[in-house]
């Protein structure tokens, strides 16, 4: 797939969820996510890496485009939006990334959703979505996923969509300037969906 099928309106490549839909991102999508985005900066960077200076942009977004596309080139990664049915707004974002083959057969999912749509089950809909979507059309045996040990809300929708707590990592990722601890989830496909 090249770079313009990939942001191309028609592209094709949707998951559909009972409450949500996920496609990856188009350029077309840059308003709609830079508005988003700025309105929960305040909300989303306790959580985050440091966002640069031009995160917002129309480059750094297509930069960002250009990026998903080549770990779906490569195999290392899916990027998607998260829209809301049935109006189809922009509600926050996944990616599964660092897929490794092999033995390991792993990949790990990151999440993010706008300050307006937190905890509305919406986030919680895209984890399930991309769990069927890993262990099935991507083939993976193993998911993994991070978080902060005071982000409360996140460590509820891990252990809600059937990630286990397997331990706590130290200075694990640099999040908003500062190496940071991490607990850290995992789920195996043979796992019982839960949610």
């Amino acid at each position: 797939m090249a770079v313009l099928d990939w942001i191309s309106a028609d592209s094709g490549f949707t998951l559909d969820g009972e409450r949500i839909r996920l496609r990856p991102p188009r350029m077309a999508d840059y308003g709609e996510w830079a508005a988003l985005r700025q309105a929960s900066k305040s909300f989303l960077q306790p959580w985050e890496p440091t966002w640069p200076t031009d995160d917002l942009t129309r480059t750094a977004f297509r930069q960002r485009l250009s990026l998903y596309q080549r770990d779906q080139d490569l195999g290392h990664g899916y990027a998607f939006f998260v829209f809301r049915k049935p109006d189809n707004v922009l509600v926050g974002g996944i990616t599964l990334r660092n897929i490794l083959r092999g033995v390991a057969q792993t990949g790990a999912i990151g999440y993010w959703a706008g300050e307006r749509y937190a905890r509305q089950g919406h986030t919680l809909a895209a984890v399930q979505e991309m769990s069927h979507f890993a262990f099935g059309r991507v083939g993976l045996h193993r998911l993994e996923a991070a978080c902060c040990p005071e982000n409360a809300a996140s460590r509820r929708l891990l252990l809600k969509a059937g990630f286990e707590l397997e331990g706590r990592a130290r200075s694990y990722l640099k999040i908003n300037g500062e190496w940071r601890d991490h607990l850290l989830f995992g789920r195996v496909r043979e796992d019982p969906a839960r949610g």
